[in-house]
């Protein structure tokens, strides 16, 4: 597969909560970070529990899928009402031999960031 379509399968497989299937696309050693937490997850087993653990209740669309060589970015929406509405993320991903082996990603909540009082003059809010 192509880069981008093992980044349209990850989130396929995530989607379709099959775990092992995830697994298969991720190298022995992949390296996955977010740096909103700081947290990083190294191996398929780890990136597979925290996607496989989390609170049932979501989807995924995803909203875009951009690549170039072995780099892909993906922007995905997941709605979760339980857990407090809707959540993004940007996901740079890099693909080597038909694996993921490395991402760094970015989560957010839709609509939760405070305005800084400055640039409530400039902009306009959902």
């Amino acid at each position: 597969m192509k880069p981008e379509q093992v980044v349209r399968e990850l989130w396929n497989r995530i989607s379709a909560r099959d775990w092992p299937g995830v697994g298969e696309l991720l190298a022995p050693d992949v390296r996955v970070e977010w740096p909103a937490s700081g947290e990083i997850f190294v191996g398929p087993a780890d990136f597979v529990a925290i996607q496989a653990e989390y609170p049932e209740g979501w989807a995924i669309n995803v909203l875009s899928l951009l690549s170039q060589g072995e780099q892909v970015v993906s922007e995905v929406e997941v709605p979760h009402e339980e857990l407090g509405g809707t959540f993004r993320a940007a996901s740079f991903w890099t693909v080597r031999d038909g694996l993921i082996v490395a991402a760094t990603e970015y989560w957010v909540t839709v609509g939760a960031d405070q305005v800084p009082a400055w640039r409530e003059k400039y902009s306009m809010r959902d």
